[in-house]
C-alpha cells in the first residue's frame, strides 16, 4: 500500500492520500514510511500493546509531517462498538479534513472476534461498516478512488467471509465516478 501511494503521487499526479489501516497489528512501517510527510494521512486501528509494540495514540507524525498520523489503539476486547466510536469521534472527521484524493485501505480481518491471534472482537458486519463509511470518504473527496489490499486474517473461514462482505460493499452501490480496485 506504501508503494501504491508514492505511485498514485508520481504517476497519477494525485497529491493528497489517505491509508486506513485495519488489522490487529500496528503498521509500523507504513506509518515510518509517512511519518514527516503531510501529503499521506496515515490511520491505524490495532490491539495495544500488541506485536509490533507500536502506535500509540501519541504517535502523531514527526516534522512536517505532524499531525497526519493517526493512531487509534484498541484495548484487547474492543468491539464493533468501540470501533464504530473510534471512526465516528477520530478518524472520519480527520479524513474529512485532510480530503484525500485517494483512499487505500490496509484490509486486514484479524481483528475478527473468531480469529485466534489477536483480542479484538469485531463481528463481519462490523468490517462491512467500516467499508461504508470509507467509501463516503472517497465519494465525497477523492472522486469515489479507494483501492483495498489484502493484509491478514488466520481463521481461514472468517477471512473469507469477511473479506467477501469487503467486497461486496466495494461493488455493490458504485456511484458515477467510484474507480474501485482490490488487491491480494
Amino acid at each position: 500500500v506504501a508503494i501504491l501511494a508514492r505511485y498514485l503521487q508520481a504517476v497519477h499526479g494525485l497529491e493528497k492520500i489517505a491509508i486506513i489501516d485495519w488489522d490487529v497489528h500496528h503498521g509500523n512501517g507504513t506509518q515510518h514510511t509517512f511519518e514527516s510527510d503531510p501529503s499521506v494521512m496515515y490511520v491505524s486501528t490495532h490491539q495495544y500493546p500488541f506485536y509490533p509494540g507500536t502506535g500509540a495514540a501519541s504517535e502523531t507524525g514527526e516534522g512536517r509531517g505532524k499531525g497526519s498520523t493517526l493512531n487509534c489503539p484498541m484495548s484487547v476486547g474492543a468491539t464493533d462498538t468501540h470501533y464504530e466510536a473510534a471512526f465516528n469521534d477520530r478518524i472520519l472527521p480527520a479524513l474529512d479534513r485532510f480530503a484525500p484524493q485517494a483512499v487505500l485501505i490496509s484490509a486486514g480481518f484479524d481483528a475478527h472476534a473468531d480469529d485466534p491471534l489477536g483480542g479484538i472482537q469485531l463481528s463481519t458486519s462490523m468490517y462491512s461498516w467500516m467499508t461504508l463509511r470509507l467509501l463516503e470518504i472517497a465519494d465525497k473527496h477523492a472522486q469515489g478512488r479507494i483501492i483495498s489490499g489484502l493484509e491478514g486474517g488466520y481463521n481461514l473461514s472468517r477471512i473469507g467471509e469477511c473479506v467477501a462482505a469487503h467486497l461486496h460493499e466495494l461493488s455493490a452501490r458504485p456511484s458515477s465516478t467510484r474507480r474501485v480496485g482490490a488487491l491480494t
